[in-house]
């Protein structure tokens, strides 16, 4: 081979790489420039060659390496609008004198961009990763075959598994009891929610949520967040236990606020206060609507236990098995829907305070023997277990029944009435303590005024002459609710009750009450037209089932319990 092809061979590889190359004799003259030297110096060769080189590229510092013989490897520097990174060396002849030297480079624009990147996306996985270990949920990702992806400490702290037992396994490693949700998901490219399982070697309960990860519209994995059930008992166990706050907040009520100007009201309210400072377990009578849990509010705050809890229960208003589970709690699986580790009853809420029981005379004899064993014994039996639970809580009962007449009946325990009837306080209706009117109004328009943010100042002389010749079969509530709907019906401008503010009361006859009068169309209260209505309706019904209260009830679509509380009420015994 020619030299001349050899250098035309030479001249073709040279201008075929990618790598610049500028080479100068010992003079500093330029001896080669290729093809990509050209491109990114935008320099022509035919310019270049035999040039001085730092006319043509002052920064090429190849002067210097001729002059000191050193090698310069890796140099960053700009070169127009581009980033090149350059390696220079001086050219030996065979003796080791230096006869040249050349400088190698190239454009590292993209790699310094990519590599920013890079940087950039490596950040924003160390960020990503951050939240996720930092998070109180458990996460756990699968890739689309349902191999674990990831895990975050938490997930490792609620089920016991390390990425070890993890990573690149089965979606089902960690089920203990329950369908793997990551499959589901996969299976069916939708989320699901709250769904329980069962995770881990310790079998911890769990709820689950998980979605699938899609991209270009193809699913390519599943996420999954895994809440502790146990956090959830243990908010229901705050819930309950702010439920408990409540009731102890409950008792606002002091004798301070009783009216009590009438001798009938002034006996009841010193009863109730010499009751009050004694442990003595009381018995509040009389109709409703009299205010008897306003007395009971007032003796709990003026007891020794005004510190302690003070629980309001309504018998009335449950049913008899939750009425028991309510008041004496239960045990975990006494009966479907009961909560893990069971749940105290308000007896042991009320411990070292007081428990008000409004109509207890409406309790089955299975209750009336539990409490009767609270009153005799101070301990309870949860609902599905045999170990007594003892409890210290002061009884306050109340009821408008006639207790005597329902142990004659049989339908009330004579014991447990000896026990709840210690000391007995009869609440006198209002038809009964006239003169407690004047002071009693004023007292209510005071309380509204501040309900309603009015400025009523009085009830006029005529407004409350009807008012006090009324019979209120609905005592002091019935009394409520006259008042408050006038002083909602009257104007900003209006500071008096007057008659016109009453039209149930105006249109009332001022012939003789219908506690004592035969009542007739035009004279009759809408209650004592449905108490006229309910006797009759009992009575046929009774005539119908020849006296059979269980069948009456039957055919009057109540239950017997509410059957008896009517028959007692509208006196049909």
């Amino acid at each position: 081979m020619t030299t001349t092809r050899r250098e035309r061979e030479l001249e073709v590889i040279l201008n075929s790489t990618h790598d610049a190359m500028i080479a100068v004799d010992r003079h500093g003259r330029i001896t080669l420039f290729n093809a990509a030297a050209e491109r990114l110096t935008q320099i022509r060769a035919v310019d270049a060659l035999d040039q001085p080189v730092e006319e043509v590229i002052s920064s090429s510092r190849l002067p210097l390496v001729l002059q000191t013989g050193e090698i310069e490897l890796n140099r960053r520097q700009r070169l127009h609008d581009i980033t090149i990174i350059t390696n220079r060396m001086p050219v030996r002849d065979d003796k080791g004198e230096i006869i040249g030297a050349v400088a190698v480079f190239r454009d590292i624009t993209d790699v310094q961009t990519l590599a920013e990147e890079i940087s950039n996306l490596t950040e924003v996985q160390t960020w990503l990763k951050a939240v996720i270990n930092s998070t109180q949920d458990a996460i756990s990702v699968v890739d689309a075959e349902g191999n674990g992806l990831l895990i975050n400490p938490a997930y490792t702290r609620l089920t016991g598994l390390t990425e070890e037992d993890v990573i690149a396994k089965p979606a089902t490693v960690d089920i203990a009891e329950g369908e793997s949700m990551h499959q589901h998901v996969l299976r069916t490219g939708r989320p699901v929610r709250g769904v329980p399982m069962k995770v881990g070697p310790r079998r911890k309960e769990v709820l689950v949520n998980a979605a699938p990860v899609i991209i270009d519209d193809s699913v390519r994995g599943s996420v999954a967040v895994v809440h502790d059930v146990s956090e959830i008992y243990r908010l229901m166990d705050e819930l309950e236990r702010v439920k408990s706050l409540v009731r102890r907040l409950e008792a606002k009520y002091t004798f301070d606020e009783i009216v009590a100007v009438s001798p009938v009201m002034n006996t009841a309210v010193e009863q109730a206060q010499r009751a009050a400072i004694t442990p003595v377990t009381v018995l509040l009578r009389g109709e409703s609507g009299t205010g008897k849990e306003l007395f009971a509010h007032a003796i709990h705050r003026a007891s020794k236990r005004e510190e302690g809890p003070f629980v309001r229960v309504n018998c009335a208003a449950f049913s008899d098995s939750l009425l028991e589970s309510q008041l004496f709690g239960y045990v975990e699986g006494a009966f479907t829907g009961a909560l893990r580790g069971g749940k105290r009853g308000l007896f042991e809420e009320a411990n070292g305070g007081t428990i008000f029981l409004d109509e207890v005379g409406l309790m089955n004899t299975n209750l009336q023997m539990k409490l009767l064993r609270v009153l005799q014994e101070k301990e309870l039996i949860r609902v599905g277990d045999t170990k007594p639970v003892p409890v210290d809580t002061r009884i306050i009962g109340a009821t408008n029944m006639q207790l005597e007449q329902a142990v004659a009946r049989g339908e009330f325990r004579e014991d447990l009435y000896y026990r709840l009837n210690v000391v007995p306080i009869f609440i006198p209706p209002l038809r009964e303590r006239k003169e407690d009117f004047p002071q009693l109004v004023h007292h209510l328009i005071r309380n509204f005024n501040q309900e309603y943010g009015r400025n009523v100042e009085r009830c006029s002389p005529k407004a409350l002459e009807k008012l006090i010749s009324y019979s209120w079969p609905g005592n002091v509530r019935e009394l409520e609710n006259i008042l408050g709907r006038a002083i909602i019906h009257m104007s900003y401008q209006e500071h008096s009750i007057e008659l016109h503010h009453l039209p149930l009361l105006a249109a009332c006859s001022d012939s003789p009450s219908p506690a004592t009068a035969t009542p007739t169309p035009s004279t009759r209260s809408l209650r004592d037209a449905v108490e006229h209505a309910e006797r009759q309706a009992i009575t046929s019904a009774l005539q119908a089932s020849k006296g059979n209260r269980t069948r009456t009830a039957q055919l009057l679509g109540i239950s017997p319990r509410t059957l008896y509380y009517k028959l007692e009420k509208l006196g049909l015994q």
